[in-house]
């Protein structure tokens, strides 16, 4: 799954930087295989270096579908905690779901036709 963070407009590029290695940090604590930031990605406006953009992320899983529940309830979370103008996509085999500045319950239902879309067999 890609995880791509789009911060607010008016975000700095160190604090664009500072979330994004937030995001990171709280996917790795939970159980998946890995994350990373994706390689050739461009920068974020005004990042200095080149290489990954910190702000898309490959999230590797295994075939377990609780897992997968369990990072789109993280990225919610994490999300919720942040300023309403930061937005989140993950995609799946070509299928984005974007968390914006929806209501609660809006997010809730996108995230659960997602995961339900997404959910291993």
């Amino acid at each position: 799954m890609t995880v791509v963070l789009e911060p607010d407009p008016e975000t700095e590029p160190e604090d664009r930087e500072r979330l994004a290695r937030q995001l990171r940090n709280e996917l790795r604590t939970l159980d998946v295989d890995d994350v990373t930031t994706i390689e050739g990605a461009a920068p974020p406006d005004g990042a200095k270096g080149v290489g990954a953009s910190l702000t898309e992320l490959l999230v590797t899983m295994s075939a377990g579908g609780g897992v997968f529940v369990t990072v789109i309830a993280t990225i919610k979370e994490w999300l919720g905690r942040r300023n309403a103008g930061h937005t989140v996509k993950l995609t799946i085999d070509g299928d984005t779901l974007e968390l914006s500045g929806v209501t609660p319950v809006e997010r809730a239902d996108l995230i659960e036709t997602f995961v339900r879309r997404h959910q291993p067999a």
